[in-house]
């Protein structure tokens, strides 16, 4: 979060870069319901938190990497 107590967002291609994965990868993943978003101004954005979720998910079954 940021100074301001707001949750930080990142857009569909900040998000893929962090995940090391395509955009169409975390498109399809909003899309499913597998990673949350919200449209902000007209633009899709994926909270900090929502990020810290999956990871932490993905460092618990172990898979060590994008699938």
């Amino acid at each position: 979060m940021s100074k301001t107590s707001r949750p930080t967002y990142y857009t569909i291609r900040e998000t893929a870069w962090i995940l090391g994965i395509e955009q169409a990868r975390v498109s399809r993943a909003i899309r499913l319901g597998t990673l949350r978003a919200v449209s902000r101004n007209g633009r899709v954005l994926v909270s900090s938190s929502a990020l810290v979720r999956l990871l932490g998910s993905r460092a618990d079954d172990g898979s060590g990497g994008a699938r």
